[in-house]
C-alpha cells in the first residue's frame, strides 16, 4: 500500500533520516522543512536550477508563449467577405474560426467532441506520465516560470530574495520591487491583449490600442486579462496547482502505478546522511544511503514538497528536483537517478531487490490512444463531409392542411436556408414524394440568401385528395444542394 498525501502545506516527518531518529524530525530538519516557503507564509520561493528538464521547460515556455501570442496574427484566406485571422472567435457573427473551418454555433458539437478528445489525451499523458502536462505545458506553470525568471533577474536567486525579504526597505530595494512589479505588469498586460486578439482582428485591434483609439470593452476585457495573470502567476502561483485547479483532485481516481512519475528511490537513498558519514559506515561494513539529505529537491521545487516523503499529488512532474539532485549525485561521483522519472511499481520492485521493468504500453494506455485516435478519426471525417449550407423545413399548424374547392389538399411550409459560404447564393426550391405533387413559391420564385446568411421562403405544395405522406424538400443552387423531410397532411374539412 501506498499513501497518497496532496496537504503538503504542512511539513511532514523525513522518514528514516540520521537527524532525528525514530522517524521523527529533528529541530534543524523542522528549520529547513519551514524554509521551503517564503518569509509570513506567502509564496514558495523555488531555487534555479540546470538540467535537462529545466531545459526542457524553457523550450516549453518558449514554445508556448510564441504560439499563443503569434496565433491571433496568422493569416487564412477564406474569400471574399470572411475574415483572414486563422484563428477567430467571432463573437460578431457568432462564429469559430480554426483555419478552414468555420464553426456556427450550432454546430458547437464539434468542440464538445474536440473537449472530450483533450480530456481522453491528458488522461492519456497522466497513464504515461502522471501530471506532465501540468509540469511543462499548463498555462499557469507557464506564466509562473516566467514571472519567476523575472523576479531573479531583479532581484536575485533564493538565498537573495529571502535575505532581502527579511530586511528592512530600502530606496534600492525598494527600486527593485517597482522594476519586478512594472515586467510583471507589463507581461500581464500582453497577455490580456494577446486573449482578446483571438476574439477580434489582431492587427486592427492592436493599431488601436496603441494609439488609444479601441473601445472601452477591449480596454476593460484586456484589463481583467492582465488582473488575473498578475495575481495568477505572481503571488498565487502553487497554490492555483494544489488548490484552485480540479486536476489534483482527480488524480485519486486515475493514478497508475505505472505511470512513470517523479519518484525518490528509498532503497539506494536510505539512509540518509552526510558525504563523510556515509564513508565511515561503509568502511564499517553498514548500510549507507546516497541521500545526504542536502533539501535541493525541496529548495528548487516549485510547489514546496519533500519528494521523498512518497507520491504526493500536489506534484507536478516538472523534473526539477531530478536535475537539482543529479547534479549533487555527479559532484558526489555517486550514480545519478536518486530521484528520477520512475513508476511506483519500480520503486517498490527495487525495495524487494527486484529488477525494473517498464510497461509504457500496456491496456490501459493502449485503450486510450486508441479511443483518441478513433474519436479524431470520426471528427475528421465528419468534418471532411460537412456541407457548407443546410436547411430545415416547418409545417404550418394553423391548419395543418386545407381543402381546395377541386378536391386537392394544400399544406404550407416555412423554408429555412442557410448559406456558409462567403458568397451569396441563389437557391431554386423543388418537392417530391407523393403522385401529383405540386409546390407553389409564397414571394419570388427563388430565395437570395447572403454570405454566411439565413433566409426564410414560405411555400405550399397541393396534391390530389387523399393523398399523404412523406415529403422531401431539395433547394439547389449551382452545384450545392440540401434536402429536408416533411410530412403531407390530408385534409379531413372542406374549405
Amino acid at each position: 500500500m501506498v499513501a497518497l498525501d496532496i496537504s503538503h502545506s504542512r511539513p511532514r516527518p523525513l522518514a528514516r533520516t540520521q537527524e532525528g531518529g525514530g522517524g521523527q524530525p529533528s529541530v534543524q530538519g523542522k528549520a529547513r522543512a519551514a524554509t521551503r516557503r517564503g518569509p509570513a507564509g506567502g509564496p514558495v520561493v523555488p531555487q534555479s536550477v540546470r538540467g535537462r528538464f529545466r531545459r526542457i521547460k524553457w523550450t516549453t515556455l518558449a514554445l508556448a508563449l510564441a504560439v499563443f501570442g503569434l496565433l491571433p496574427f496568422l493569416r487564412w484566406d477564406r474569400g471574399p467577405g470572411e475574415p483572414d485571422q486563422a484563428f477567430l472567435f467571432d463573437l460578431v457573427k457568432g462564429r469559430l474560426y480554426l483555419l478552414g473551418v468555420g464553426l456556427w454555433p450550432q454546430e458547437l458539437y464539434y468542440l464538445t467532441g474536440a473537449l472530450v478528445l483533450a480530456s481522453l489525451v491528458l488522461i492519456l499523458l497522466n497513464a504515461v506520465a502522471g501530471r506532465v502536462w501540468c509540469g511543462f505545458l499548463c498555462p499557469q506553470t507557464v506564466w509562473t516560470d516566467l514571472f519567476l525568471a523575472v523576479e531573479r533577474l531583479v532581484e536575485g536567486d533564493r538565498r537573495e530574495q529571502l535575505k532581502k525579504r527579511g530586511a528592512p526597505l530600502s530606496v534600492r530595494r525598494a527600486a527593485e520591487l517597482g522594476v519586478k512589479h512594472a515586467a510583471w505588469l507589463a507581461i500581464a498586460a500582453w497577455t490580456g491583449a494577446s486573449a482578446v486578439f483571438y476574439f477580434v482582428d489582431a492587427p486592427t485591434a492592436l493599431r488601436e490600442m496603441v494609439s488609444g483609439q479601441a473601445s472601452v470593452l477591449i480596454y476593460s476585457w484586456v484589463g481583467i486579462g492582465a488582473a488575473l495573470t498578475y495575481m495568477l502567476a505572481g503571488f498565487a502561483r502553487e497554490q492555483v496547482c494544489t488548490w484552485m485547479c480540479p486536476w489534483p483532485r482527480l488524480q485519486g481516481a486515475i493514478w497508475d502505478p505505472e505511470a512513470l512519475t517523479v519518484n525518490y528511490r528509498d532503497y539506494r537513498g536510505e539512509p540518509r546522511g552526510s558525504a563523510k558519514k556515509a564513508v565511515e559506515l561503509r568502511a564499517a561494513g553498514e548500510k549507507a544511503g546516497d541521500c545526504v539529505d542536502c533539501l535541493q529537491c525541496v529548495v528548487v521545487c516549485p510547489i514546496g514538497i519533500d519528494i521523498r516523503q512518497g507520491p504526493n499529488f500536489a506534484c507536478i512532474n516538472c523534473g526539477l528536483c531530478v536535475d537539482a539532485c543529479d547534479t549533487v549525485m555527479v559532484k558526489l561521483d555517486r550514480p545519478t537517478g536518486l530521484i528520477a522519472y520512475e513508476s511506483w511499481t519500480n520503486i517498490e520492485r527495487g525495495r524487494r531487490g527486484e529488477a525494473p521493468r517498464r510497461r509504457v504500453l500496456r491496456p490501459k494506455t493502449i485503450g486510450l490512444a486508441a479511443a483518441a485516435v478513433a474519436l479524431a478519426g470520426g471528427m475528421g471525417v465528419v468534418l471532411s463531409g460537412r456541407s457548407m449550407g443546410g436547411l430545415t423545413v416547418q409545417h404550418e399548424r394553423n391548419p395543418m392542411a386545407v381543402r381546395l374547392s377541386d378536391g386537392r389538399t394544400r399544406n404550407v411550409y416555412t423554408l429555412r436556408i442557410a448559406n456558409k459560404t462567403g458568397a451569396e447564393r441563389r437557391y431554386a426550391v423543388e418537392a417530391e414524394g407523393l403522385p401529383g405533387l405540386q409546390l407553389a413559391m409564397v414571394g419570388p420564385a427563388e430565395v437570395v440568401v447572403g454570405p454566411d446568411a439565413t433566409a426564410e421562403a414560405r411555400v405550399t405544395l397541393t396534391a390530389p385528395a387523399r393523398e399523404e405522406g412523406a415529403v422531401r424538400f431539395v433547394v439547389r443552387a449551382d452545384e450545392q444542394s440540401y434536402s429536408a423531410q416533411d410530412v403531407f397532411v390530408g385534409a379531413t374539412m372542406p374549405q
